[in-house]
């Protein structure tokens, strides 16, 4: 079997509290792999450890066969693993196409020359226009982002994220503060990306996780509780009594 990322034995601690604890997580490539847990789980810390954003007390992370444990975020996305945050990080003042160009052109070592017009930049517009257009927003492109509604943003934040060309895609809750109409429409352009990015998302409803992943691995107090398929979550004992409730069943 191929994973395209793994933790082995993953351990974070602050002082005596342990946050993660002996996590070892297993994402198959091409996956559309959710992260569920209660409130206070450890997913975020988690993710910040697969992203190198925080430093593991010990274990190891490993990314397409590799041990990147001990390497920096920035070296991190270059390999291929890109994230996003639970809150969006957009340029207000750009547009969706020039903000995605820019993201390219950062990829492509370019981003020293900013001061250029977008249009200097013939091979990195074509990609971002391309990339839009797979995520539905071309109709947006010309548009300021911070005019666009919550939902389109946060579509726009996945475009820089795929600007990096990861292989691996990590979203933290990415349907956060998105009205239900707006949510249904982002995971359905994410669940058109293709399936050479593998894809593990954090997400706290639990309609949108069921319909989207086909595999669920459940973080209760730092550690792996169990992982499986959606129906195989959805029917599990433990899983049902620590954080789905009796609901999913009915």
């Amino acid at each position: 079997m191929s994973y395209a990322l793994q933790t082995k034995n993953l351990v974070k601690k602050f002082g005596g509290f342990v946050v993660t604890n002996d996590v070892s997580l297993n994402v198959e490539a091409g996956a559309r792999h959710a992260l569920i847990g209660p409130n206070g789980a450890g997913k975020t810390t988690l993710i910040n450890l697969l992203t190198g954003f925080l430093e593991p007390t010990s274990g190891q992370v490993i990314f397409q066969g590799h041990d990147l444990t001990h390497l920096s975020q920035h070296k991190r996305v270059k390999r291929g693993l890109a994230r996003t945050f639970q809150i969006n990080r957009l340029f207000a003042d750009l547009t969706v196409l020039e903000s995605v160009v820019m993201a390219v052109n950062e990829r492509l070592g370019l981003g020293a020359r900013f001061w250029k017009p977008v249009g200097a930049y013939a091979q990195s517009v074509d990609e971002a226009a391309t990339l839009l257009g797979t995520l539905r927003l071309l109709d947006v492109a010309h548009e300021k982002t911070r005019n666009l509604a919550y939902g389109k943003q946060r579509l726009i934040e996945i475009a820089l994220a795929l600007a990096a060309k990861p292989r691996v895609l990590l979203l933290d809750e990415p349907a956060a503060g998105v009205p239900t109409s707006e949510s249904r429409e982002l995971f359905e352009s994410i669940a058109a990306l293709p399936r050479d990015v593998t894809i593990l998302l954090i997400e706290h409803d639990m309609d949108l996780v069921f319909r989207f992943a086909d595999q669920i691995s459940v973080l209760v107090n730092g550690a792996l509780l169990t992982q499986g398929t959606p129906q195989a979550i959805a029917n599990d004992p433990q899983v049902k009594e620590v954080y789905l409730g009796e609901a999913v069943h009915d």
